[in-house]
């Protein structure tokens, strides 16, 4: 019979060795998220995944800031994290970087996620609003869309949702 692991068997790192560690080739761009919940929950799977940092645009929530606590479980103090008022701005340095900007949105030419190939070594990804999702202006400056199916009557997952899919579809076969 299987015995749940305990906290201590599960050898997670501390917050000094986290940031410590090597990061994984990628950035998540959150603009305009309007739920302190879903800024936590990103902080969380970026901690998961060791994503290099979190740019919060526009409206995202900051922390500190005790709904991000709440959900983050401390991910927000050790995930890199840097504000930016314009997301076009920050997709402009970005690119300028070398980072390949990737969108997570439903567009007339998105990529089913499962087929994305990329050969590049950073990645850019573009999280938007829980309502309007990516602005059109943010899409012309992509170098590919990206949309995760969908069978139901819905047509959008909750944005920490689609974030923590699309974290595990892109990195999963990179780590260890």
């Amino acid at each position: 019979m299987p015995r749940k692991l305990k906290n201590i068997e599960l050898n997670r790192l501390s917050p000094e060795a986290f940031k410590n560690a090597q990061k994984t080739p990628m950035v998540l761009v959150l603009d305009d998220i309007r739920s302190m919940s879903n800024v936590g929950s990103l902080f969380r799977s970026a901690d998961a995944f060791r994503v290099e940092k979190l740019y919060l645009c526009g409206i995202t929530g900051k922390p500190p800031h005790k709904e991000i606590r709440k959900t983050a479980l401390g991910a927000e103090e050790t995930v890199a994290w840097e504000a930016a008022d314009s997301v076009i701005t920050c997709v402009e340095n970005l690119k300028k970087e070398g980072y390949k900007i990737l969108a997570l949105e439903q567009t007339t030419q998105s990529i089913d996620i499962r087929e994305f190939k990329s050969v590049e070594k950073a990645l850019a990804l573009i999280l938007g609003n829980e309502v309007d999702g990516v602005n059109q202006e943010v899409i012309d400056r992509c170098d590919a869309v990206l949309e995760i199916p969908q069978y139901g009557t819905k047509h959008s997952f909750n944005v920490a949702v689609s974030g923590g899919i699309a974290l595990w579809e892109l990195l999963s076969r990179q780590l260890p």
